[in-house]
């Protein structure tokens, strides 16, 4: 099983601060044409949340003609830029949320488990009493089912400051209750804009970089506060059957390529010869 994630969509409108620095709406289209052209395609795609700049009527009618061109199932969970009433009356109610942005979709190979971490009016987020009770009871009614937890913020300190200090309330309580449900396999978010991965309790976080820009590392008090525009990207989550393998890569057309292919007299050999696991010896005939 693959599992796509985008976050921090940040979708616009013309003429906004986000689409002068960057075109967010044009980096997310190519992401979708990206996930649809894969090979193999992912069988689930993951939203972590800021799926809009301000939560707007018009940035969702433009997030929803944007994803509507994906072809996998679309899950998604709201960020501390969105608005949920606005996300739900304007995006529309999916069927799987229809209560809540606290769900389960127990249609795949492997369980996925949303947590919505927003708080209105505010950009931290928590994860409140309530909602870990529900954890616990849904996490233990499957407790045989791999599980993939996914939310906006990530539960633990990144170290980029600025980012942290909009952090996650309840994450030493959310971090408790996942150590006894040993099934949850991995735990996925955004929010920072940028890759980090870290051990946590007895599985991993994975926090996925933005389609549309990055936060500049900071990892000193006193680095200020920078996005960059460095590369947009994606993950991407596979199931072996056993574990995750997580992936980030960039989506839009790449400026040149290397065929290693080219490099090799005898490139059918070579390909056997990897594929065996063999030895490939230096200066063989397989290699030009």
């Amino acid at each position: 099983m693959l599992v796509a994630q985008i976050t921090d969509l940040h979708v616009a409108p013309d003429g906004s601060f986000m689409r002068q620095f960057v075109d967010s709406n044009e980096l997310l289209a190519h992401a979708v044409a990206y996930l649809n052209s894969m090979t193999p395609r992912p069988d689930v795609v993951l939203a972590t949340g800021d799926l809009t700049d301000h939560g707007t009527t018009e940035e969702y009618a433009l997030l929803r003609e944007i994803l509507g061109a994906l072809d996998a199932p679309l899950f998604l969970v709201p960020g501390n830029h969105d608005e949920v009433d606005v996300l739900r009356a304007e995006y529309g109610t999916p069927a799987y949320a229809h209560d809540s942005f606290d769900y389960v979709v127990d249609d795949f190979e492997v369980r996925l488990l949303a947590l919505d971490s927003t708080v209105v009016g505010r950009h931290d987020g928590e994860v409140d009493g309530a909602q870990l009770a529900w954890l616990e009871a849904t996490l233990a009614a499957a407790p045989d089912r791999p599980t993939l937890i996914f939310l906006h913020h990530p539960p633990f300190e990144t170290g980029v400051w600025w980012m942290d200090c909009i952090g996650l309330t309840g994450a030493r309580e959310l971090e408790g209750v996942v150590r006894r449900h040993p099934q949850v396999r991995l735990v996925v978010a955004g929010h920072v804009h940028r890759p980090v991965t870290t051990a946590w309790g007895t599985t991993i976080v994975s926090v996925a970089p933005s389609t549309c820009h990055q936060v500049a590392i900071a990892l000193h008090p006193d680095c200020p506060p920078r996005m960059t525009n460095e590369p947009p990207m994606l993950a991407l989550h596979a199931w072996t059957g056993d574990a995750f393998v997580s992936h980030v890569t960039v989506f839009d057309a790449a400026e040149s390529e290397l065929d290693l292919t080219k490099l090799m007299s005898d490139w059918d050999t070579a390909k056997a010869s990897i594929l065996a696991r063999g030895p490939m010896v230096k200066g063989s005939s397989a290699v030009g």
